[in-house]
């Protein structure tokens, strides 16, 4: 029962990055652009989400005060949105006003980002003398929480009432944004430029300014899952390609969870417990790498079982992949 228990408290953890960069795609493409980039993405926002609070703290140190853990928090969390958010406009940029195509910006995307993150991240290792860390500090400040009254119940309270406040974030992310695709004209309008450009705009929708918006704040929105990999899987210490292949895993996820956000929770759960697998329940004589396998496994199988189960409801939006050209409207 405990290893259980263990096992379901890493899958959250582990599966928060694959909830965020999931979530990001997932509003990408009810605009109808598919960005291939989002590992790139999640590479730029880890490298800034880590580099953003260790300079802070550097310049603070160097001044003889002590870094705040919120604003090292806050710092984090906006320097992470703001460097996915840059990538998916440079996406953004190349596919929608330029026309170029998705899949191979997006996959351009993926190398240049992988690029920048692990570039930067290496220079400053070098700077700092070898590796950069931040301070137990800055640390704590991605640290489990502990609420009083409700994290001391046993079983429930490790279960629910005892992550980081990241894994609370995207949780309350998910639910908000299937309620903006559900409920608020905005969203609607979203999935209406994503399923039919063309009629979208007879309607008077503003196309090109929804598929900005969506990739945009998609991109940032992946790049907060690239800071939780380098401020909270790696503890605030950059470890070079740290993000290792979740954006892909994202990009399947988006599939598994049939374009629904609310899904997203269930499935970055399941393949959160599968990656860490290996720690809690090993099989005598099963090499190590067939346990890390077992996510790849079940991306493909989940792509089949999608394939054969499609229904009008829990399909890619129709325009995904196809650039809008108003002029043939």
């Amino acid at each position: 029962m405990n290893t259980l228990l263990n096992l379901a408290v890493a899958a959250v953890l582990a599966g928060t990055p694959l909830l965020l960069g999931t979530l990001g795609e997932i509003l990408t493409e009810k605009s109808g652009n598919i960005n291939l980039g989002v590992e790139g993405m999640m590479f730029m926002g880890a490298i800034a989400g880590l580099a953003a609070p260790y300079l802070y703290e550097q310049q603070v140190l160097l001044v003889g005060s002590t870094p705040s853990k919120l604003a090292g928090a806050f710092l984090a969390l906006a320097a992470s949105f703001l460097a996915g958010a840059l990538g998916a406009l440079i996406y953004g940029f190349l596919t929608i006003t330029l026309r170029a195509n998705q899949n191979v910006t997006g996959l351009t995307l993926t190398i240049f980002g992988t690029g920048i993150g692990n570039f930067f991240g290496e220079y400053l290792g070098s700077q700092a003398g070898g590796y950069v860390a931040l301070g137990d500090e800055l640390k704590a400040a991605f640290a489990n929480l502990s609420i009083p009254g409700l994290s001391q119940i046993p079983v429930i309270g490790k279960l629910f009432f005892q992550y980081n406040w990241v894994v609370y974030f995207a949780i309350v992310l998910a639910l908000c944004m299937n309620h903006f695709f559900q409920r608020t004209r905005v969203g609607l309008n979203l999935r209406a430029v994503g399923e039919d450009p063309a009629t979208a705009d007879a309607a008077g929708i503003n196309v090109t300014r929804y598929k900005y918006a969506a990739t945009v704040i998609g991109g940032g929105i992946c790049g907060i899952g690239g800071m939780y990999m380098s401020m909270v899987t790696t503890s605030g210490v950059w470890v070079y390609n740290c993000v290792s292949g979740y954006g892909w895993l994202a990009v399947a996820l988006v599939i598994f969870a049939t374009w629904n956000p609310a899904r997203a929770l269930l499935a970055a759960l399941i393949f959160g417990g599968l990656t860490v697998l290996r720690l809690y329940l090993r099989i005598p004589g099963m090499p190590m790498q067939i346990y890390e396998m077992f996510p790849y496994i079940a991306t493909i199988l989940v792509l089949i079982v999608t394939s054969i189960r499609q229904s009008r409801e829990n399909v890619q939006p129709k325009s995904c992949g196809k650039n809008y050209f108003r002029e043939e409207r």
